[in-house]
């Protein structure tokens, strides 16, 4: 590998924000209205705002260090760091969407009407199997790491394409999270417990209100114990909020990145993914992160917010089909 051209600098650097900073500062204006309207409704408006206000200057700070040093790994830097900010991003969901009451008792009882019983509660019980439940929770904790493998392939093999992958995958995440900002469903491991196990049986599902404002309360994982996959899941429930069950964005933009994969023609990426992107979607009901409504609806929307953040940057950038030549820099 040749190291030396990722720090060449670029013929052509772009001068401006990259696409995908411009969906991330267009996503902190939207909700900095919201919360200016809501602003004595929120239970701590001045952190959000300071947050928002650190995340811009991060952002202008990257771009400034690559207009001194217009290089690729500076580019990757600012992918990456924008990337490290998405957990914070998600977080912060939770502190918008609690001024809405909360709707799981809509989506619970859609899996009622359609299933006649709640999936995400048999599931685990009915299959509880240590091969089966280590394969989904490691599948599920494989979320992020899917991300980051599409978007180095596409930066150490496709990088004329770099941005514009980052940018689908970016344009993706932040319509998820304006979803979740309006939409409350915390998810069975947060409702269930809340309104209790006796009612999810019966197929009863009471409105909560603004119940999850103050109750952070939740279901431990199921699975084998002292697998390594439910060691995982339970790290990862140790920072989770209720907040951003429907769709399920994990469904979705494992969908998005499996596309893109698929995209670079490379069928070596597209099958070493494709095992973990199929238990993604069984684990998210399993591990009663989800709704089985709420896997569906992931898996629709990451076809459509792929089809509409690609053709958005087609609008921006005017692109045709890169040449021979192009390719093969």
């Amino acid at each position: 590998m040749n190291l030396k051209k990722y720090f060449e600098f670029e013929q052509k650097p772009k001068k401006g924000l990259a696409a995908f900073e411009w969906v991330i500062m267009a996503y902190a204006a939207i909700t900095l209205l919201i919360m200016l309207f809501c602003y004595t409704k929120l239970q701590n408006p001045e952190a959000m705002i300071w947050g928002r206000v650190r995340i811009v200057a991060i952002t202008i700070g990257l771009w400034a260090a690559y207009r001194f040093i217009p290089c690729r790994a500076v580019m990757f830097l600012r992918v990456l760091v924008q990337m490290l900010l998405l957990g914070w991003w998600y977080m912060d969901t939770y502190n918008i969407n609690s001024l809405f009451p909360n709707l799981d008792h809509i989506v619970a009882s859609w899996d009622e009407y359609l299933f006649g019983f709640q999936p995400a509660m048999v599931f685990a019980t009915k299959f509880s199997q240590p091969v089966l439940s280590e394969f989904l929770e490691i599948s599920y904790a494989s979320y992020y790491p899917i991300i980051i493998v599409v978007c180095v392939y596409y930066f150490l093999m496709r990088y004329h394409e770099f941005e514009k992958c980052c940018f689908i995958i970016t344009g993706a995440f932040f319509t998820y999270y304006l979803i979740f900002d309006i939409i409350p469903v915390a998810g069975p491991m947060y409702y269930y417990p809340a309104i209790g196990y006796s009612n999810v049986a019966k197929g009863v599902f009471p409105a909560i209100g603004n119940y999850f404002t103050s109750h952070l309360g939740m279901m431990k994982p199921p699975g084998w114990t002292d697998g390594i996959g439910y060691q995982l899941i339970t790290s990862i429930h140790g920072s989770e909020r209720p907040t951003g069950a429907f769709p399920s964005s994990h469904i979705g933009i494992t969908i998005v990145s499996l596309i893109l994969a698929a995209k670079t023609g490379s069928k070596k990426l597209v099958f070493s993914l494709l095992p973990f992107a199929i238990g993604i979607f069984f684990a998210t009901v399993y591990i009663r992160a989800h709704y089985a409504i709420d896997a569906v609806m992931g898996l629709v929307s990451g076809v459509l917010f792929y089809l509409l953040w690609a053709s958005v940057s087609r609008c921006m950038t005017g692109s045709e089909k890169p040449s021979r030549k192009k390719l093969s820099k």
